[in-house]
């Protein structure tokens, strides 16, 4: 078999010297790659079968991986698998080398998670152009993880500056205000300019908290689930809120089981979820109206109602209920802040849960959120 086609020289790569995989069980196949890419200044690392190709991965992680499809024992396919479903490994590119042009193959490969292939016998200035532009794509998408990362880090830093100074902002503000009403000046100038500054700091600083929460969540969240007491979790969230709810003669009625019914969840993950689902019940049900929370279970799931007294949602509202930054018709009744950023939260806790998270509502008719977590069943 011809195992290359002559070409002329090629030039020196453009890109920055890259080390590559070859994985390939014909010796003469990997010595006609390696002297190819060799030329470009490539680092080249061979590999005559699927199990020494995992081993040097662990040893050395490469920048591209030249992967032959069929090969006995371990085949191609089985490779990338392996390769894809480890996260420290998962984004190397890996092009498929194949003597068969036949397109099952090919739709299998790709499937398999192969970004491209060459067909043997090799044509080298297709094997270079598709190597370079695989290497290219890989240098770019690091480049802007790099970018998102940095992005990242400094919106956090911010943020996180942020919510101290308007914490201490609102905190004086506050203090201000309480001295104004003490001297006998609630109705006065200085008591509503006070007012105002505890009234933006606030909605400021519920801005930067959710802004932090949303940035944790894409960045991946680490939940440690355990088996807890959903009904002990309602009663702190609904102790918590309270208040406010009292501030709004809102009447709040719960219905939990009388037996403990554990879910398997994340502590400060439920808690965030509830939160956030018991704030919009308050915000935007209308004052003197009333606010349920019910908590039951089926064999495999334990199930959570959040019904307000709202507007309610439209059907485009529905579609964007859970994107971020997205602002809906309702609008919070007192003057509380809404980010836009909470329900885009729930969701992805409650997906990191394991669970789901739904909606049902019609315009004027409030809107019922029903989150449904897997339960936790005690070993008898």
């Amino acid at each position: 078999m011809t195992l290359g086609t002559p070409v002329e020289p090629t030039s020196p790569s453009s890109h920055p010297p890259s080390c590559i995989l070859v994985v390939d069980d014909q010796p003469a196949n990997i010595q006609v790659v390696g002297s190819v890419l060799g030329k470009l200044g490539h680092e080249i690392i061979p590999a005559s079968d699927g199990a020494t190709a995992l081993r040097r991965i662990g040893l050395r992680r490469p920048d591209l991986i030249l992967l032959d499809l069929l090969m006995p024992g371990m085949d191609g396919c089985e490779v990338c698998q392996a390769l894809k479903a480890s996260p420290e490994h998962r984004d190397i590119p890996v092009i498929f080398l194949s003597a068969a042009d036949d397109k099952d193959f090919i739709v299998r490969a790709l499937e398999a998670g192969g970004v491209d292939y060459v067909t043997k016998p090799f044509h080298h200035a297709e094997l270079v152009t598709r190597v370079r532009t695989q290497l290219a794509l890989k240098l770019a998408q690091d480049r802007l993880r790099e970018l998102a990362e940095d992005k990242d880090e400094l919106l956090g830093i911010l943020a996180h500056d942020l919510k101290n100074h308007l914490g201490g902002m609102q905190m004086s503000a506050q203090l201000l205000r309480e001295q104004v009403q003490r001297a006998g000046q609630a109705e006065g100038r200085t008591a509503r300019l006070a007012g105002n500054i505890a009234q933006t700091s606030a909605h400021l600083l519920t801005f930067v908290k959710e802004f932090l929460a949303n940035s944790a969540a894409e960045r991946g969240l680490t939940l440690r689930p355990s088996a807890l007491d959903v009904a002990a979790s309602v009663r702190s969230t609904l102790e918590t809120y309270r208040d406010a709810a009292r501030l709004k003669s809102l009447e709040m009625r719960c219905t939990l089981p009388t037996e403990p019914v554990r879910a398997w969840a994340d502590p400060s993950g439920l808690d965030q979820v509830l939160e956030n689902l018991v704030s919009n019940a308050v915000k935007f049900s209308p004052p003197g109206a009333g606010i349920e929370v019910v908590v039951s279970a089926t064999a495999d799931h334990v199930e959570c109602r959040v019904r307000d007294a709202g507007p309610g949602f439209s059907a485009d509202d529905r579609a964007r209920l859970f994107q971020r930054y997205r602002r809906l018709s309702a609008r919070p009744t007192a003057g509380e802040p809404s980010t836009g950023l909470g329900l885009s939260i729930v969701r992805k806790l409650v997906q990191a849960m394991n669970g789901q998270v739904t909606c049902e509502s019609e315009p004027g008719q409030g809107a019922l959120f029903i989150v449904r977590l897997p339960r936790a069943i005690a070993a008898h």
